[in-house]
């Protein structure tokens, strides 16, 4: 088994766990536990920048490669999480309508589900019906919190510009 460089960063909603290739970034992970974080490998330097800047609010968009795998159905929803915009959200029903197949709502949210790169794909702007907290693989405290300070960030920015 291939061994890809790895990095951690602290967040104000605990560590995270980044792992990458030469073509891009694998995977980002919550950990339930602290880390000793080390030196970053400069594999995975940029992608840790980009992710403290969107963590003190100073980014909305990844500029990141990305060194996914998955079905075509899964990167199709990936690749289309990444155009739901900073402090929006939308539904399952209407990510599976934005794919061409409105009907497979419960297929999307499994494809949502396995994201392997959360944060930077943005599987926490997924809601469920009627705008209910559901499903987050990092837990639906981290899944608030972020929905909570993109919506911060995009109202100072209605005032700010």
């Amino acid at each position: 088994m291939k061994s890809f460089p790895r990095a951690f960063l602290k967040t104000p909603i605990g560590f995270i766990e980044i792992t990458g290739s030469e073509k891009g970034v694998r995977s980002l992970y919550f950990l339930d536990f602290r880390v000793r974080v080390p030196r970053v490998p400069h594999e995975l330097k940029e992608a840790v920048d980009q992710l403290h800047e969107y963590f003190i609010g100073e980014r909305k968009e990844f500029t990141i490669d990305l060194d996914l795998e998955g079905s075509a159905f899964q990167l199709q929803v990936w690749n289309e999480l990444t155009k739901i915009p900073y402090g929006t959200t939308i539904s399952y029903h209407e990510l599976a309508r934005k794919i061409g197949n409105e009907s497979a709502f419960r297929a999307v949210g499994g494809a949502n589900a396995t994201n392997p790169v959360s944060v930077i794909i943005p599987c926490h702007r997924v809601l469920g019906t009627n705008g209910r907290l559901v499903g987050y693989a990092g837990g639906l405290k981290r899944k608030k919190w972020l929905l909570e300070h993109e919506h911060a960030f995009a109202q100072r920015d209605l005032f700010y510009r």
